[in-house]
């Protein structure tokens, strides 16, 4: 890829959103580098970018926070390594240790999460985790980057002699101070402190009284400021032990610079690491101001940028309270150059603005605002002439420079060049000039470039409907109130309005009338057929509105309705619920009732019971749920199996109570046995000892068919007993 221009970079303002984008820095390092930023070459280092930048978005809102990589400026400290036998300072020593003990912590933090940070993990790679430094600096520095006592041994047993001297420095003044106190020669402030030493507040007239030694006076010279003499030696032996103090400091400070010094190519390569962090969490910081994201990266040549916003309008128009319009622009092999066409001040050069700007800011790694299903490629070089460009120096006019501006378009652009131009082919006469204007874009046509072009020329528009690989566009215009709707609309060429606008700004009629006259009758004829078609789509995009208000509410209403249907209908299903579990205990209380009153009638407990218990079994039955439809061969055997089973458990049953019968011991008198009845069918029996009454359907060979009403069985009939009407 060829370098960016830096007058393609001023023409679209790039140089403004990267002064927008360094103020979200930490470091000055990354400042620099964002205020220089300029696009990468090579896609691979340009996706590599736009991922890392897009890893640091997704970590905002995520429960993984990337670890500080803030440090101070380290220019002067690297310098004085390179100083041989020179010594750093324990400030400098301690921001160099930063470098490492940071890199560290990302090195750890990347490792374990490298699943969800695989771009940003990958950065790391070459960088091994090396603690000497922050180690060898800990033994030395405490957390706040002071000497540590036990930094060597010397140091050590100095500072443990400078507090015993303290210690007795501090009574020896202590004993001074009580005593001349008590003599009255003290002042009401007793004590001050001169050159860093404690001294007595003496007055005046005793000063000749005090032994030790003068330090000076107040201002009025009301009292002397005087040093005792039993502490003079405690003070010149302190003095000498912080002199030794502060020569081991020094000590320990040049032999931690030459432990440094090796490593001066680690540490650049920290510094780089973390500017170049710092240069991606800038990128999503702004990224998240401007709502920006990663679109879908294609590698064919097609740029589909869908509700695209301009960032620096878009931060403008939110301080301001206004609303931005979004563009939405496709170019793709089919569709490779678009001239878009319109009266002044409705948004041409913002919409081509837009397209570079987004397309320069992606190729410098950095997100842009437009919606997720945008589709954008990388191209080897964008080309821009926007703007009025005269130099006074080379004595250039704003259509000489912009000729040589279009001579270097045709030397360099192929098929993977981006142009944007303009007012294309202004700055001469209109007749000349869209000649040439028409035969420079038949040019770049040919050559299969990609761009975007504005222009007020009719021979552009109609070249635009003439080639396939063009397509006009126009930016919508409200024909009544002659205002912009800063909409971009594909597929026809947009009228000036020249006319229009010049009457609504108070330009008299007759005069605009006179000027309709000197143009040709074909140029007036194609600008109104144009300003007709973009009025009819004005309608036609209000009415559209209109009705998909009308719509909306409509559906809302439906909606509404069929809510209040459901709610009624499930009302009604819940009444109905209701009435008939109330009809079903009607009913059961009724039946309740006709067996109290039968009962009250009879007097016969068993048959009650057995009437209750038929009564229990049915209504069980009523509240098993209803069988699942099945092959009526399977209902068959099912069936079958199941009388079988039913047959086998009552002979079983019948078994045990035949044996339990004979287990007893046979009563004392004999009862004779009752005459057993004649049984038929339809008649009303029971299992002897049992309470369970069926009816005999069917008898065959001594054995009888007893129906219960939820199962039949198949039963011997001397076991029965016939059961009353």
């Amino acid at each position: 890829m060829k370098k960016i221009s830096q007058k393609t970079i001023q023409d679209l303002e790039f140089h403004v959103v990267r002064d927008q984008a360094a103020a979200y820095c930490v470091t000055e390092d990354g400042k620099a580098a964002m205020t220089e930023l300029v696009p990468y070459r090579g896609r691979e280092n340009i996706l590599k970018e736009l991922e890392s930048t897009h890893e640091y978005l997704w970590s905002f809102g995520s429960e993984h926070q990337i670890p500080n990589h803030g440090f101070d400026a380290i220019d002067r400290e690297l310098q004085l390594l390179d100083i041989d036998n020179s010594t750093l300072e324990k400030e400098g020593i301690r921001r160099l240790a930063h470098l490492p003990r940071t890199v560290n912590k990302h090195i750890v933090f990347f490792k374990k999460l490298q699943e969800q940070f695989p771009r940003l993990q990958e950065r790391l790679e070459d960088i091994p985790m090396d603690k000497s430094i922050p180690d060898r600096v800990d033994q030395v520095l405490d957390r706040f980057g002071e000497i540590k006592d036990d930094a060597s041994p010397i140091l050590k047993h100095l500072r443990a002699e400078m507090n015993n001297v303290r210690g007795q420095l501090n009574g020896s003044f202590g004993q001074a101070l009580s005593h001349y106190g008590q003599l009255g020669y003290l002042d009401d402030i007793r004590e001050s402190v001169v050159e860093n030493r404690r001294v007595l507040a003496v007055k005046a007239m005793y000063r000749r009284k005090v032994k030790g030694k003068i330090m000076g006076s107040s201002k009025t010279g009301s009292i002397s400021y005087i040093e005792p003499e039993r502490v003079l030696t405690l003070s010149r032996k302190l003095s000498e032990l912080e002199l030794e103090e502060r020569e081991e400091i020094l000590r320990i400070l040049k032999e931690l610079t030459d432990f440094i010094r090796p490593y001066i190519a680690p540490l650049e390569e920290y510094r780089a690491y973390l500017t170049h962090t710092d240069l991606i969490s800038a990128k999503a910081k702004y990224a998240r101001k401007i709502k920006a994201l990663l679109p879908m990266m294609v590698e064919h040549q097609e740029l589909d940028l869908v509700d695209a916003y301009h960032p620096l309008l878009w931060i403008s128009n939110n301080e301001r309270g206004e609303k931005t319009h979004p563009q939405s622009i496709r170019l793709a092999p089919d569709n490779r150059i678009i001239v878009i066409s319109g009266p002044n001040a409705g948004g041409k050069s913002i919409t081509l603005k837009t397209i570079g700007l987004l397309q320069l800011m992606i190729q410098a790694g950095m997100l842009i605002p437009v919606h997720e299903k945008s589709r954008v490629c990388l191209f080897e070089q964008v080309l821009t002439d926007i703007g009025d460009n005269q130099s006074i120096d080379n004595h250039l006019s704003t259509y000489s420079y912009r000729l040589k501006n279009m001579r270097g378009f045709l030397r360099s652009a192929n098929e993977k060049t981006l142009f944007l131009i303009d007012e294309f082919g202004t700055g001469s006469d209109p007749e000349l000039g869209g000649a040439l204007a028409e035969s420079m874009l038949e040019e770049l046509n040919e050559r299969q470039s990609y761009g975007i072009i504005t222009t007020h020329y009719t021979n552009l528009k109609m070249l635009a409907n003439e080639l396939p690989e063009m397509t006009n566009a126009n930016m919508l215009f409200d024909a009544r109130s002659l205002e912009p709707v800063y909409q971009l609309q594909l597929g026809e060429a947009g009228s000036s309005f020249t006319f229009e606008v010049a009457q609504k700004n108070g330009i008299p009629y007759s005069l605009i009338n006179k000027a309709k006259k000197k143009v040709e009758r074909g140029k007036i004829r194609f600008d109104k057929s144009i300003a007709a078609l973009q009025k009819e789509r004005s309608n036609l995009r209000k009415n559209n509105e209109k009705l998909r208000d009308k719509e909306v509410r409509a559906t809302q209403k439906a909606n509404k309705l069929e809510d209040t249907q459901e709610r009624v209908q499930q009302k009604l299903e819940d009444f109905q619920e209701l009435y008939d579990s109330y009809q079903k205990y009607i009913q059961l209380g009724k039946k309740f009732d006709q067996l109290a009153s039968d009962f009250d009638k009879n007097k016969k407990k068993k048959l009650l019971l057995d009437e209750l218990m038929k009564l229990v079994i049915t209504e069980n039955v009523k509240r098993r749920p209803p069988k699942k439809k099945v092959d009526k061969v399977v209902e068959k055997r099912q069936k079958g199996k199941a009388k079988q089973v039913e047959n086998e458990v009552i002979q079983k049953v019948e078994r045990i109570r035949s044996e339990k019968k004979k287990n007893k011991a046979a009563p004392a008198v004999k009862t004779p046995e009752k005459p057993k009845d004649i049984l038929k069918v339809n008649d009303r029996v029971r299992l002897t000892d049992s309470k369970s009454v069926g009816t005999i359907d069917q008898i065959e060979k001594g054995k009888a068919t007893v129906n219960y009403g939820f199962f039949t069985t198949l039963v011997d009939v001397d076991r029965l007993e016939k059961v009353g009407k």
